[in-house]
């Protein structure tokens, strides 16, 4: 049976931040999305898309990938087609993980960086990290499939002190 709740279809995500001044190294920002199995929302992700990536059916797909936030608009742009997703997923958990490669750097570290999450012309989150400010990664948002089929959104702003590669194992973990 089908509902009449549309709930969220197809969410775009931008990411910006400032470059770091001349001389200094630059800051690498990524968007994650991970992808959860219906029977397992909170265990292992059973895909994620990121930089170089995207999900193996194109339902979520990275447009846009800076490595030093240089240029106008947004530096990093994700979109997520909820309503094509399959059945088998119940959850998508989207994070932002800062590369971290000279040296260390957190959330508070880098100017201006700003999240929006958007359907259509609807903004339906926007985060500038400031909660998360010594965080080297950071959960923004999770869509959850409802019973009827519809997809919901969460606000989900946590911090987290990991590498990016910790950090996508972690990011979908129930909160206690």
């Amino acid at each position: 049976m089908s509902s009449f709740n549309k709930g969220i279809r197809k969410a775009e995500v931008a990411l910006k931040w400032d470059p770091n001044p001349l001389g200094a190294p630059a800051a690498d920002l990524d968007i994650v999305a991970a992808v959860y199995r219906t029977e397992s929302l909170y265990e292992d992700p059973a895909y994620l898309v990121h930089f170089g990536s995207r999900s193996p059916d194109g339902t979520i797909t990275l447009h846009r990938d800076s490595k030093t936030g240089q240029g106008f608009g947004a530096d990093e742009q994700m979109t997520i087609e909820l309503e094509r997703l399959s059945p088998e997923y119940g959850r998508v958990v989207l994070g932002v993980a800062i590369q971290q490669r000279d040296r260390r750097m957190e959330f508070g570290d880098i100017q201006s960086t700003s999240m929006r999450v958007t359907e259509g012309y609807t903004e339906l989150l926007t985060s500038d990290f400031v909660t998360v400010a010594r965080a080297t990664a950071a959960t923004v948002a999770e869509f959850v499939r409802e019973a009827d089929g519809s997809w919901d959104m969460h606000e989900t702003v946590r911090g987290f002190d990991a590498e990016p590669e910790e950090f996508t194992r972690l990011m979908g973990v129930r909160q206690r």
